[in-house]
């Protein structure tokens, strides 16, 4: 943890959830923490290391953000993050897809572009700031076999699919569920114990500022 690797420096902890932010509490790891929105917050002076793991994806306007956040970061310090880019994987495209076949009156996604961009885009955004590495890896994980539904399904289900199940009805939901259950059986098929193999694309990225 960042604690321990650097225990002489102050750490601060910002999140916009008052139930992550309990969950940091309980670790007794940061100096201090702080609810806000990222997008919106900025720290009261110039930071060595601004860390972030799988946070900013969830954020809009990534060519805004990130040089906002460069601007946080004092002369030889550094930001690193990883974010997940997986948006168009099977995984993700289906919750996609099937909200807009099965609820047109609330999804539409037209115009709709990943919220993460391509490596290159990064390199490109950060390099005028000093010294920028950007590389991606695809992780092939092993989900383990579950007695309701997909092994994928119940992967997503806290993330990519929660904004769209937050708007759904409890029998909307079930057959949503049940469309989406059955296309990742095609697309992710289950190996001979029920287990499946899934392909998940993250990215990341450190600059170190001039």
């Amino acid at each position: 943890p960042l604690c321990a690797r650097f225990p002489d420096r102050a750490l601060v902890g910002v999140d916009s959830s008052q139930a992550m932010l309990e969950q940091a509490a309980a670790l007794a790891t940061y100096t201090t923490l702080v609810q806000a929105d990222i997008a919106a917050w900025s720290p009261e002076r110039p930071a060595a290391l601004v860390f972030s793991n799988a946070a900013l994806h969830w954020l809009p306007d990534h060519a805004a953000l990130f040089p906002r956040i460069m601007g946080w970061i004092a002369p030889g310090g550094t930001l690193a993050v990883q974010m997940p880019r997986q948006q168009m994987a099977p995984s993700h495209r289906v919750l996609r897809d099937l909200a807009a076949d099965l609820f047109a009156d609330r999804f539409d996604w037209t115009g709709w572009t990943p919220q993460v961009d391509a490596p290159a885009a990064y390199l490109r955004l950060l390099a005028p700031f000093g010294r920028a590495e950007v590389w991606e890896t695809e992780y092939l994980q092993r989900l383990a076999p579950v007695t309701d539904g997909h092994p994928v399904r119940h992967f997503t289900a806290s993330t990519a699919m929660r904004p769209i199940a937050e708007r759904l009805t409890a029998s909307e939901l079930a057959a949503f569920v049940a469309r989406y259950d059955a296309a990742l059986a095609r697309d992710y098929p289950p190996e001979a114990d029920g287990a499946v193999l899934f392909p998940f694309r993250r990215l990341f990225l450190t600059v170190t500022r001039d």
